[in-house]
């Protein structure tokens, strides 16, 4: 349901997931005039729309939730300790409801331009509907993974089954029984499926051109005394968590395991994997920088699969050989190995003989091979981080467009603005830690840092504030050079936009960590805003060069 908003506001968020609705809150506590507009008609974000069966967060309830209100985090109750999809789209419109946010947000209203008027120092934003919105500031709340990957497999409209997409999946119950299902890809989202839809199909055939290392979540009902230990100091706990690397608490190990016995190393990977979850890749502190202590890990985790598949040449295709464990993004299951014991389900390999085309019946792959299905699952990910950012038609200073700015690959300062693009903040930006912590923390960060700063120049009687080229550069620079100190740029992950044809190679999360990123950013506004050009409204510069 659409409703008529202001045409002038101080600021307009794009996106109704927990970034843009934790933003609204903020602008109406800061007496800024603020309206956000979302796609769907309801809030949630990525939550909202990834409703493919077994979506289940990857972080534990107790944190991946909202920690600035002592109140919500005392009253919420989560049912698992890692909370499916269903639960966390409950919550989120807990959220909408407790703060009274729907009234300030537009649905089913797609954000098509936003185009800056130099002249007046202003953005002036288009819905896909033709209504054109004046704001001072834009906030692009749009999330990482919200633009699906659409496989463009030749045939594909001539397939006369069900099709779908896990980041698109319908809002109604899909049953498999009895039915043939094809599940092409082997990302989270399959991971998380696979196991479902195999209890329901008659026979599910996957498709898998890259293995994925995965984790047991070791899922179950809340804990009363865990949730209890949680609710006991919550405030504190979260301020600790908000210094560690990832923003996740009592996960990451201090400790190295090339100065642990090999014999030692092996115990405490014993142990996370029973605890289950991605605090597996917390176990050492140099994991990720270390091949050789690298090399350990994925053999435990290859040799736990080889004890859980029954079949040793399906286990093997299962066993990830071409990366890093940990420089993919790290996957968490439930029985998702032990599944491919079940007669019903088959694991064909199409890494050398790929899938060539949709046919009306089915998939052809190979040389020639062709299989018939009732419903094909393409689990083939998102365009991830910039995709959602690109896809509107950006236009900064002189006309330039966001997506030729970012033809090489993203170029941002501190993953919240782009320089030549004045009052565009991004929340959970490449640059910026976001896929590789507790997004939770991440975007609390981000608001509050933008929330803080849209108050200085208020207060200031400042209008504008954009990135400098010369700070940009270098903190572009400074994301690769730290990037490069690790192991994940020898993977071709969805972080560097592998998955994307023809998209840059170019790793997009800064992995320099939570804690010591929002140290930057804290010295960044203390400084007057270091790095940033700011204006008032006349639009001669206030700050410093």
């Amino acid at each position: 349901m659409t409703k008529s908003t202001p045409r002038a506001l101080d600021v307009l968020i794009v996106g109704a997931g927990f970034a843009g609705m934790y933003l609204l809150h903020r602008m109406r506590q800061a007496g800024l005039s603020a309206h956000v507009y979302e796609a769907a008609d309801g809030v949630g974000g990525t939550w909202y729309w990834n409703r493919y069966p077994g979506a289940r967060c990857d972080v534990e309830s107790m944190q991946y939730s909202f920690g600035w209100d002592e109140a919500l985090q005392q009253e919420w109750k989560w049912s698992e300790r890692f909370a499916g999809q269903p639960e966390i789209l409950q919550y989120a419109n807990h959220v909408a409801d407790r703060y009274d946010l729907r009234r300030d947000i537009t649905f089913e209203t797609r954000i098509s331009a936003a185009r800056y008027d130099e002249e007046a120092g202003s953005w002036d934003v288009r819905t896909e509907a033709g209504e054109t919105i004046t704001c001072r500031y834009v906030v692009m709340a749009t999330g990482c993974l919200s633009t699906a990957r659409i496989p463009d497999f030749p045939g594909l409209a001539d397939f006369k089954g069900r099709t779908f997409h896990t980041g698109w999946w319908p809002h109604h119950p899909v049953d498999f029984t009895g039915r043939r299902v094809a599940v092409v890809g082997t990302g989270s989202s399959a991971i998380q499926s696979i196991p479902v839809i195999a209890e329901q199909a008659a026979q599910l055939t996957v498709f898998q051109r890259t293995p994925n290392f995965s984790i047991p979540t070791r899922n179950g009902p809340m804990d009363d005394a865990y949730e209890g230990w949680w609710k006991d100091g919550y405030a504190r706990k979260r301020v600790e968590a908000r210094a560690t690397r990832t923003g996740i608490l009592n996960r990451q190990s201090e400790q190295k395991a090339s100065e642990t016995p090999l014999d030692e190393q092996l115990k405490i990977y014993e142990a996370r994997w029973q605890t289950g979850g991605t605090s597996f890749m917390g176990s050492f502190a140099d994991i990720v920088t270390s091949k050789a202590a690298n090399d350990v890990a994925a053999e435990f985790v290859r040799n736990k699969i080889r004890g859980l598949v029954r079949d040793p040449r399906v286990a093997e295709l299962l066993c990830p050989t071409n990366h890093p464990i940990g420089t993919k993004r790290i996957c968490v299951d439930s029985h998702y190995y032990e599944t491919y014991n079940r007669p019903n389900v088959t694991l064909v390999d199409v890494r050398n003989a790929p899938i060539t085309h949709l046919t009306e019946s089915g998939l052809a792959w190979g040389e020639g091979k062709v299989a018939a299905f009732d419903d094909i699952v393409f689990a083939t990910g998102f365009d991830a981080m910039t995709g959602t950012l690109t896809r509107v038609d950006i236009r900064g200073r002189a006309g330039q467009t966001l997506k030729d700015k970012w033809e090489g690959g993203p170029q941002t300062y501190l993953g919240l603005m782009t320089a030549g693009f004045p009052n565009l903040f991004m929340i959970t930006g490449p640059g910026s830690p976001s896929v590789l912590s507790n997004m939770m923390v991440s975007i609390e960060q981000h608001v509050d840092w933008i929330t803080d700063c849209l108050v200085h120049l208020k207060s200031h009687g400042m209008a504008g504030i954009e990135a400098r080229p010369d700070a940009e550069g270098a903190w572009v620079a400074h994301v690769n050079e730290v990037a490069h100190k690790t192991l994940y740029p020898q993977a071709n992950s969805w972080y560097m936009g592998a998955n994307i044809p023809g998209k840059p190679q170019v790793f997009m999360p800064y992995i320099g960590g939570v804690g010591t990123y929002r140290d930057k950013c804290d010295e960044v506004a203390a400084k007057g805003y270091e790095g940033f050009r700011i204006t008032g409204p006349t639009g001669v510069a206030q700050a410093a060069e």
